[in-house]
């Protein structure tokens, strides 16, 4: 594979960013812009996210991606892309075990998480996913993650991830039939694979279960912000 200047890898993780920040320039600029040549050149650019897209697997033809971001363009505040914002839940029992779910779309294990509903704060997201994908009732204590999914990744599109601690009120196990393949509680040192970003969140979320202090864990800004590739 390609090497960047600074000798890393180039790996599929790498294109897909590049091709999200494309993307995202190009329909923010088709979002604001009435200059028909401007309008072309972002054109241009969405179709050269595309194709990068696709050369990091991307199950679409390349044409049918840059149709399918067309579509959107627009939408949001006054045209401007932005990530999408997913909320989820570090949940613990008296056993000090982790809540976990099994997901259905790609057979990865998470803690319980789901899109940011509009007319529902946060802490009442987070709340109601752990609730929907596992039929356990909690109530919000803290924050302790603002994670960037694509950076870490564990999505394939752009998502900043809210992290939530909550306490554990009742309820009994009982999955989502159509989101969840399985679901279940697990120890620190007994936990299921694969485990989508664990290394960036296990500890904070084994921390806050025990009660112990925990910093709220956020992705730190890269020496080149605008050019390294992870």
């Amino acid at each position: 594979m390609a090497q960047p200047p600074d000798g890393e890898v180039v790996t599929a993780q790498h294109l897909l960013r590049w091709s999200e920040a494309l993307s995202g320039i190009a329909r923010t600029g088709l979002g604001f812009t009435e200059n028909l040549y401007e309008r072309e050149r972002f054109e241009e650019v969405l179709k050269v996210a595309a194709d990068i897209r696709v050369a990091a697997g991307h199950e679409l033809a390349a044409e049918v991606l840059a149709e399918e971001w067309l579509k959107v363009v627009g939408d949001g505040v006054a045209g401007y892309v932005t990530p999408k914002v997913a909320v989820g839940a570090v949940v613990g029992n008296e056993r000090d075990e982790l809540l976990l779910v099994q997901r259905a779309d790609s057979g990865v294990w998470l803690y319980p998480t789901g899109w940011a509903d509009i007319g529902y704060s946060a802490s009442e997201v987070a709340v109601k996913e752990v609730f929907e994908e596992t039929g356990i009732r909690t109530e919000p204590v803290r924050l302790i993650a603002v994670l960037d999914g694509l950076r870490l990744g564990f999505t394939r599109i752009p998502l900043y991830s809210l992290v939530f601690h909550c306490r554990m009120l009742g309820g009994s196990l009982n999955r989502h039939q159509l989101e969840c393949t399985d679901v279940g509680w697990f120890a620190e040192d007994a936990l299921p694979t694969p485990l989508a970003g664990v290394e960036r969140w296990g500890l904070a979320a084994f921390a806050a279960i025990r009660g112990e202090p925990v910093e709220v864990a956020f992705d730190p800004p890269r020496d080149e912000i605008w050019r390294r590739p992870g």
